[in-house]
């Protein structure tokens, strides 16, 4: 989902092309001799953090580290196009998974094994079902580096107050309160359709409570029969029934997440939810943080009778990690640099601005955490989750991506049907 963390793109420049690219002085990706490694990364709200710990490593590292951003709509876009030029970085973000197969394929990757050779921790630090994500044919490929990132249902409380609503536990409260809502002339549900990919988290949902994670699983696996299955077929016309109902509003497809349209419409109680990645919270805290102190509610996905996901199964992101070229001429210095991503200090600052790290110790900081309880919300939710699917477009390689997003838009805009977006997936590039 391009994002993924997306807060809004806080007006942080482009640093990829001309003179101000990547690589210092057109030298290779480590900077030549200049001393430097370039870390590369989504540009929003978390960008905090990261200056932070780059500046912690630059105290007492003779190789100094810079980090590079990207606002996070042009992200995926311009790190395909420096990857494998003297601009790349040499450490970048990334979501694991589908995200950086071509690239291990492509052998732009230094897999990380004999760092964790050398340093047991950069993989025993860290839970087991988030770290695996970044394992690549059996060789580790990334360290986890922001939080684990579970999608999940925000509302305005004073919204659902005043409509006399409570939070949906089930489809059929969800659509009760679509119809209450519209009948006050409120949008039920904010969406940033123009991101195309908040309008893929619906699917994400929906799917896994009508069919399970196994469907999803089959398809990637390469069973292109899976879409076309009942539960698929049923899932689709759960959505379209939504979409129809007015759930979304009529100009969705011109809202956009990234630039802070769709946060602003909860935020203000134009819209009464929204359905977004956990870090929502950072977005609204930075945009307008009296409202993510005191108004800002959050609850899991409603259940579907007779689905056979289970109500306690979450999409989004594991984690994002960091990657490292082969090509660096400093992979000791970045090396150094990610065994940052464990310590205290690190768990700390995420926990600061409402993300959750995936660390062992992560738990003992729990109450230091910006918002304690959504903190540990999201941390009872993630360790008693029964499945945690990564987002479609992240599970999949990038060159899905684009067709992934056009599909998802197109059947909630109309112009695809159940049998055009079966046919769409279907046609998907394998995993």
């Amino acid at each position: 989902m391009g994002r993924h963390t997306a807060a809004v793109a806080l007006g942080l420049s482009v640093v990829m092309a001309g003179a101000t690219a990547c690589g210092s002085g057109g030298s290779s990706a480590a900077g030549g001799g200049s001393g430097t490694i370039h870390v590369l990364v989504y540009g929003d709200a978390g960008n905090k953090v990261e200056k932070q710990l780059v500046e912690t490593f630059n105290r007492t590292s003779k190789v100094k580290a810079v980090l590079d951003t990207v606002p996070g709509a042009d992200y995926q876009a311009k790190l395909n196009t420096v990857i494998n030029t003297p601009q790349a970085p040499d450490v970048f973000f990334n979501w694991g998974g589908g995200s950086i197969q071509p690239y291990v394929k492509s052998d732009l990757l230094l897999p990380l094994d004999d760092m964790i050779a050398a340093d047991p921790g950069l993989r025993s630090n860290f839970l087991p079902s988030v770290f695996n994500t970044a394992v690549i044919d059996g060789r580790s490929y990334g360290i986890p580096m922001r939080g684990t990132q579970p999608v999940l249902l925000f509302h305005n409380k004073k919204v659902l107050a005043e409509a006399g609503l409570g939070v949906p536990r089930t489809w059929d409260d969800l659509l009760e309160a679509v119809r209450v809502l519209k009948a006050k002339g409120i949008t039920p549900f904010a969406l940033g359709g123009g991101d195309q990919w908040p309008t893929l988290m619906w699917y994400e949902y929906v799917f896994d409570r009508v069919a399970g994670p196994e469907l999803f699983r089959k398809a990637l696996s390469g069973d292109r029969s899976a879409w076309q299955s009942e539960d698929a077929r049923k899932a689709l016309g759960m959505l379209r029934q939504l979409v129809d109902a007015g759930a979304f509003g009529s100009n969705f497809d011109s809202v956009k997440f990234t630039d802070g349209g769709s946060p602003a419409l909860l935020a203000k109680g134009r819209a009464a939810f929204e359905l977004m990645g956990s870090w929502e919270y950072a977005t609204q805290r930075d945009a307008d943080p009296d409202f993510a102190k005191g108004k800002l509610g959050y609850s899991e996905f409603p259940a579907v009778a007779g689905g056979k996901g289970d109500p306690a199964d979450l999409v989004g992101n594991t984690n994002n990690f960091y990657s490292v070229l082969k090509k660096s001429k400093h992979p000791e210095a970045a090396a150094a640099f990610l065994k940052l991503m464990y310590s205290d200090e690190f768990v700390k600052a995420q926990l600061a601005i409402g993300n959750l790290p995936t660390t062992t110790n992560t738990e003992q900081f729990l109450a230091t955490a910006d918002d304690p309880a959504y903190s540990k919300y999201q941390y009872d939710l993630v360790k008693s989750a029964p499945s945690f699917q990564l987002s479609w477009d992240q599970a999949y390689p990038p060159a899905a991506n684009t067709p992934i997003h056009t599909a998802v838009q197109q059947f909630f805009n109309g112009r695809l049907d159940v049998d055009g977006f079966v046919k769409a997936m279907q046609a998907l590039p394998a995993s």
